[in-house]
């Protein structure tokens, strides 16, 4: 049961990171430039394909660790459930470039939403919109045009890998 509840909260901690990450790649334009080009992501509106995302998204593990000093066992589930969210956030990030439609999991495809309107100040969430909600830069917009409608023909899985 302990084991369960540390990987959930791990994954909520990565989405946590995630959101703030991206937050401050808006708030202070040279925060990471060496990491994550973003600028270049946001004027090419493409994402990388998802193992290459899912490496970037690994970030956040040595942060994880820290939970070794909890326990063995502990630490492991913590660095599980953040390696299980970044490989999430690095599918939901490549689908929402591709078929938002799919992702079914949300209202509005946040980061999809974030790069079509620009906004620069609203819905930092790439795999959730949690934190979105939560901080106040949460921003529902009529997203649902007929181009997306053209590309929810595709399966889920048919994106750059």
């Amino acid at each position: 049961m302990v084991l369960a509840i540390t990987f959930i909260l791990a994954f909520i901690f990565a989405s946590f990171v995630e959101y703030w990450l991206h937050r401050m790649m808006h708030i202070f334009p040279h925060f990471g430039r060496d990491l994550v080009p973003h600028y270049e992501h946001h004027r090419e509106n493409t994402a990388n394909g998802v193992l290459r995302e899912f490496k970037d998204y690994l970030m956040v593990v040595p942060l994880s660790c820290l939970a070794f000093l909890v326990s063995l066992s502990v630490g492991i589930s913590f660095v599980g459930g953040s390696i299980v969210y970044a490989a999430f956030s690095a599918y939901a990030h490549q689908l929402q470039h591709e078929n938002p439609t799919k992702c079914v999991w949300m209202k509005m495809p946040v980061h999809y939403v974030h790069h079509k309107y620009n906004q620069w100040e609203h819905n930092f969430g790439l795999a959730v919109d949690w934190w979105d909600r939560v901080f106040g830069t949460y921003q529902a917009v009529d997203w649902l045009t007929d181009l997306e409608l053209e590309q929810s023909h595709q399966g889920y899985w048919q994106i750059k890998w």
